[in-house]
């Protein structure tokens, strides 16, 4: 077994450095036509760069591979170039591939070697605290192998039989219990060695990196998140986005 494929024990990892993968190549088709999702502006400003912003906060992030559109790397690169970000952190932009699991994959294969604890961020998360970020990756570097940040459901929320046609009524087959659920959300920490060792394990398609850390049989574990590390999908979404924005600037100077 290659270093880059050994787990770290826990004490290494108190020492590693951070990097984050930042899957940007998607299209974002529920925000409407237009640019694609990580590029529609928020308070005047790209949403990928307040999400690269918000992970490059941490003193802990070293490095940032931003997963762009295999047709749009230029741009991507020219729009970071044009916009200030912590010298201290390094990034690095990619192409990425025709899904969100495919991105990810590549972004983690553009890593440099050193960096054994990875956050994967959704582009589409762009004011995540830095407090989150923080503390996903203290759990990782406590010893998760895997991590995420979560929230209580706050609605009841029903098991149904799907629809034969969009539209039509649902079946209601069970209510699971609330207090069992959680939201989940990003970045989701990991060790590097088994993030690496799912996204070469693992084919079928997920919704998230720690269900393919899940499907290994490796421990999953959450630490609370955040009211605004919403996830910016539909219209609606842009307008409580910018809303939290403002109050930002309003009263933290952000």
């Amino acid at each position: 077994m290659s270093d880059e494929s050994r787990p770290l024990a826990a004490g290494a990892r108190s020492e590693a450095p951070v990097a984050a993968v930042i899957p940007a190549a998607g299209r974002g088709v529920r925000l409407g036509p237009g640019a694609p999702k990580a590029l529609r502006t928020l308070g005047g400003t790209p949403m990928l760069i307040h999400a690269v912003r918000a992970l490059a906060a941490s003193r802990a992030v070293r490095l940032v591979v931003v997963v762009a559109p295999p047709e749009g790397t230029t741009e991507v690169k020219s729009l970071l170039d044009a916009h200030a970000l912590p010298e201290r952190t390094d990034i690095l932009v990619v192409p990425g591939g025709s899904s969100r699991q495919e991105s990810v994959r590549l972004g983690l294969q553009a890593l440099p070697p050193g960096h054994d604890i990875v956050l994967v961020h959704d582009a589409a998360r762009p004011l995540v605290p830095v407090d989150t970020v923080d503390a996903v990756i203290e759990a990782v570097r406590a010893g998760a192998p895997a991590v995420v940040p979560a929230l209580p459901l706050a609605d009841t929320v029903k098991q149904v039989e799907p629809a034969a046609a969009p539209g039509e009524p649902e079946p209601v087959v069970a209510t699971p219990d609330r207090s069992l659920l959680r939201a989940v959300q990003t970045p989701q920490g990991f060790d590097r060695a088994t993030l690496v060792r799912a996204h070469e394990t693992v084919t079928t398609d997920v919704t998230d990196d720690a269900s393919m850390v899940e499907q290994l049989g490796e421990r999953v574990v959450t630490v609370p998140g955040h009211e605004e590390a919403f996830k910016v999908t539909r219209p609606l979404d842009l307008v409580l986005a910018e809303a939290v924005l403002a109050r930002r600037r309003l009263t933290d100077g952000f």
